[in-house]
């Protein structure tokens, strides 16, 4: 398919042609869900802990004598019954991942980037290049451009300067084609990708 390429200023710059193996696949609404599962499972940091009864700091002695007393047998002050004590099945540290095999996360990128194409929300841009990189400037081609939450992917080098401005800017990021993934381009309301980035993006999908 043929998509229209303009520059930040919203300037027409030609065409270019995305491959409807990567742009034009059915989108599934579970293979997102699954990928997006996936990766904000990865992200967890898993490292709530709580203390076993032999972790805990406190005497070992029996605190009263098993009969006699009328108190509940007891082992331990350390046991779950008493303050300061131990936690009964509490968190502990663990790896939050979940399984997904290469085919169905390259599958899901592709029914992402389909489904900004398919939304109207997808825009291809010459480069991300301005002569003056500043945050008044981006907000400027952004607002031409009528984009008010982009996503802007680029190849494989970010232009620094570009993505120093852009990064006070709320609601927006600027990442390396490397860096394409699915939670953040669906969650972003346009994704904008430069020339470079869908030949990278194309290599590595096809």
């Amino acid at each position: 398919m043929k998509v229209k390429v303009v520059t930040l200023e919203n300037k027409a710059a030609g065409e270019i042609e995305l491959s409807d193996a990567i742009f034009g696949v059915a989108v599934r609404k579970d293979i997102l869900h699954r990928m997006i599962e996936w990766q904000r499972s990865k992200a967890r940091s898993g490292n709530h802990k709580t203390k076993t009864v032999s972790e805990i700091s406190g005497t070992t002695k029996k605190p009263w004598a098993q009969k006699g007393t009328g108190n509940a047998r007891a082992g331990s002050l350390r046991g779950a019954q008493f303050r300061g004590g131990s936690t009964i099945f509490g968190p502990v540290v663990r790896s939050h991942e979940v399984g997904l095999t290469k085919k169905v996360r390259k599958l899901a990128l592709k029914t992402a980037l389909s489904a900004k194409q398919a939304e109207g929300t997808l825009f291809i841009i010459e480069n991300v290049k301005l002569k003056d990189a500043k945050t008044k400037s981006i907000v400027a081609a952004f607002k031409k451009n009528g984009w008010d939450a982009p996503l802007i992917i680029d190849g494989p080098q970010v232009d620094e300067a570009f993505a120093k401005a852009a990064r006070n800017i709320i609601h927006v990021d600027v990442l390396p084609q490397q860096g394409a993934n699915v939670y953040d381009i669906i969650r972003h309301k346009q994704l904008v990708l430069t020339k470079d980035a869908v030949k990278h993006l194309e290599e590595r999908l096809k």
